[in-house]
């Protein structure tokens, strides 16, 4: 069984997650099925798939204009989050500190963190991909964690620009990783791929040792380019 989380990013609406939750209904896969939607969409019946939101305070309530904490996704019944996104991380200043404090948050809340971890083109060309991973994962996961988790691979580089990395450089990202948690106590974590996944590579994606799953962008979008990913790992 795969865990296919989508991300849609600041994209869609009420009735484009409709569309979607009606078009997943009669999809047959056991896979795990995530959509990871605005702030706005959530709260809604999601069918047979699981409703996640893309980023959460690490503060539990007080004067955070704009934020929203885990305990108000938990009100309208998110079941993950997505924390320390690229996005967030280049946009927003994210470190893994406050990545770790907001996984934190979320799992107090009884919700399970998606944790991004991954290196930039800078540092792919600089040679620190393996030690910026690692570093991600071991400062970016709470200590002492005793909930579910969910990591995501997401080489920095490839998002949005149509890129993938090797089958090679996947695989020896996704093995430091599961032996990272591994050395943690965390064996069993699933470890998803994020960037340019789409129906024409996420079957040889997902067949790479150590990746228990995607996290996809754009082809998440639509039932047409999403249920293919879904469908390609029985």
């Amino acid at each position: 069984m795969k865990f296919i989380a989508g991300n849609w990013k600041m994209n869609g609406s009420r009735a484009a997650l409709q569309t979607m939750i009606d078009a997943l209904r009669d999809v047959d896969t056991k896979n795990t099925v995530v959509l990871c939607v605005p702030y706005t969409m959530l709260g809604a019946d999601a069918g047979r798939a699981a409703l996640g939101a893309q980023d959460v305070s690490m503060h539990h309530h007080g004067a955070f204009t704009g934020e929203v904490s885990a305990e108000m996704l938990r009100d309208v019944n998110a079941k993950y989050v997505i924390v320390g996104h690229s996005e967030r991380r280049q946009y927003h200043g994210e470190t893994n500190d406050m990545v770790r404090e907001k996984a934190a948050a979320a799992i107090a809340a009884g919700i399970t963190p998606i944790i991004c971890v991954g290196e930039t083109m800078d540092e792919k060309q600089a040679g620190k991909t393996m030690a910026i991973i690692e570093s991600g994962v071991r400062e970016s996961v709470p200590e002492n964690v005793d909930a579910p988790i969910v990591i995501a691979y997401e080489p920095r580089w490839a998002i949005g620009a149509g890129l993938t990395p090797t089958a090679d450089e996947i695989a020896a990202a996704h093995t430091l990783i599961a032996d990272t948690l591994k050395s943690m106590g965390l064996a069993g974590t699933p470890v998803l791929y994020g960037a340019s996944v789409k129906g024409n590579n996420a079957a040889e994606i997902m067949s790479i040792p150590n990746v228990d799953g995607v996290l996809v962008g754009g082809a998440s979008l639509k039932p047409d380019d999403f249920i293919p990913i879904i469908t390609s790992v029985k």
